[in-house]
């Protein structure tokens, strides 16, 4: 016995509203995405500093829709962050080949090399915005922190505990040293990496010797 016509109504209609709701949020989960996607387009193509009408041209919405899915600019920095960690997080952490530290210190500045040059203006664009911004700040420190931490975990104690030569390996194999050498030098992604493995190299030839 099938049910009476006013129940069958009641239970279309809920099944209708549950679809249109399930509608509304996919719609707003795309228009979320293709905003994202719009600030990364900006940014990847040297717009350092993107304005949220050029993010909304970029994806083909309204202005006013850029700001009913993100609350300000910080929060489309916010997106943009959590996909570039999303994207090379798992890169980063991946387990070393090499058996012996030297040769691991050489693999993590490659490693580097490639990740610096994959986020390279998406990391600049934050950090022209880092000192107006309380979060852009304490991402910035939350990386340096991160890339301090990857690289004691594969130096041995005495070179974690000689301050300045850990603080010039922390510098070399930074991104700001990466930075400099592919803006201000202008070195092709090759040489930058060379420049890179040289200095680590040299510095760590030194190694357990003394300095006043």
């Amino acid at each position: 016995m099938g049910k009476p016509p006013h129940l069958r109504l009641v239970g279309r209609n809920i099944l209708s509203t549950e679809e249109n709701a399930d509608g509304r949020r996919q719609r707003g989960e795309r228009s979320r995405r293709q905003i994202a996607d719009a600030m990364l387009a900006v940014i990847g193509r040297g717009e350092m500093n993107p304005s949220a009408a050029q993010v909304a041209e970029e994806a083909g919405v309204s202005l006013r829709s850029v700001f009913r899915h993100f609350e300000d600019m910080d929060s489309l920095y916010r997106e943009m962050s959590a996909r570039i960690e999303a994207e090379i997080m798992p890169l980063a952490l991946r387990p070393f080949d090499a058996a012996d530290w030297r040769a691991r210190l050489m693999e993590l500045t490659k490693r580097r090399a490639a990740l610096y040059e994959r986020i390279m203006p998406y990391r600049v664009a934050g950090a022209a915005r880092r000192f107006q911004s309380t979060y852009l700040m304490d991402d910035y420190r939350r990386m340096i922190s991160l890339e301090q931490s990857s690289l004691k975990g594969i130096l041995p104690k005495a070179i974690i505990a000689d301050a300045i030569l850990f603080a010039a390996l922390d510098a070399a194999t930074g991104f700001d040293a990466w930075r400099r050498l592919r803006q201000d030098l202008a070195l092709s992604p090759k040489k930058a990496e060379a420049a890179m493995r040289l200095t680590v190299e040299r510095l760590t030839a030194t190694a357990g010797t003394s300095r006043a």
